[in-house]
């Protein structure tokens, strides 16, 4: 791998699946870290659940959870990302490959996963999706000289994924 590999692109275009993909495909990589889904109740949105590829999971956020953060109608349980997303982070460092899906406004809220976030980043080894918006946080990790940002679209995430798997070979 040369640079870590950041997916970026509107909410629903296939960043994690695409991430998925390559993991099915990649089994022969030692890799960690955790990936995000949503909760639905029938076809409604609820919440996200954070799981961590050891299959640990947890709630991200939820409708339903009361908490001192909030992104739209979901309350953010930072109880959750640390104990999944922050450990499962830390717990990938001398692995092959560090799944982060997502840096996003969700995850931002804690302080140890924007420190997790830039420690797996100095390993060059980070495979992950990152939000697109203003934040100054997210802006320095795509200033980085080390890191390589991949637009997803529904119309290139299907050949992204060979794509992605050559720059992980490197």
């Amino acid at each position: 791998m040369d640079k870590n590999i950041l997916l970026t692109g509107k909410p629903g275009c296939g960043k994690t699946t695409l991430i998925r993909r390559v993991l099915e495909r990649l089994t022969e990589i030692d890799s960690g870290g955790f990936y995000t889904q949503e909760i639905r109740k029938g076809k409604v949105r609820v919440g996200f659940r954070i799981t961590a590829l050891d299959g640990k999971t947890g709630v991200l956020a939820h409708v339903d959870y009361k908490g001192r953060f909030r992104v739209g109608k979901y309350f953010v349980n930072i109880e959750d990302i640390d104990e999944i997303g922050v450990k499962s982070i830390l717990d990938s460092l001398k692995k092959d490959l560090i799944v982060v899906d997502e840096i996003g406004k969700m995850e931002l809220f804690s302080e140890k996963f924007r420190d997790a976030v830039l420690r797996a980043l100095d390993t060059g080894r980070v495979l992950g999706t990152i939000r697109l918006g203003k934040d100054p946080f997210v802006e320095g990790i795509r200033g980085r000289r080390d890191v390589e940002i991949i637009l997803v679209t529904l119309e290139n995430r299907d050949f992204l994924v060979d794509e992605v798997i050559r720059k992980i070979k490197g």
